[in-house]
């Protein structure tokens, strides 16, 4: 199943409003790099945790 990740669920004071989603690895990989360049945050082992903790199931799309 896919992941998403969205930046508007969680507050900043940049507002961010980047949702990223796709396969699990891709959204990970890609919301470490955002959350570094963007928001500041350094890359750890804890940081990768609490990002994986926060992926959500994305919803089905229907035709």
């Amino acid at each position: 199943m896919r992941k998403v990740m969205d930046c508007r669920q969680y507050p900043s004071e940049s507002n961010c409003s980047l949702t990223i989603s796709g396969e699990e690895e891709e959204v990970m990989r890609a919301s470490v790099q955002h959350a570094m360049d963007v928001h500041g945050h350094q890359d750890s082992p804890e940081f990768r945790a609490t990002l994986q903790g926060l992926l959500k199931d994305e919803a089905p799309q229907h035709a």
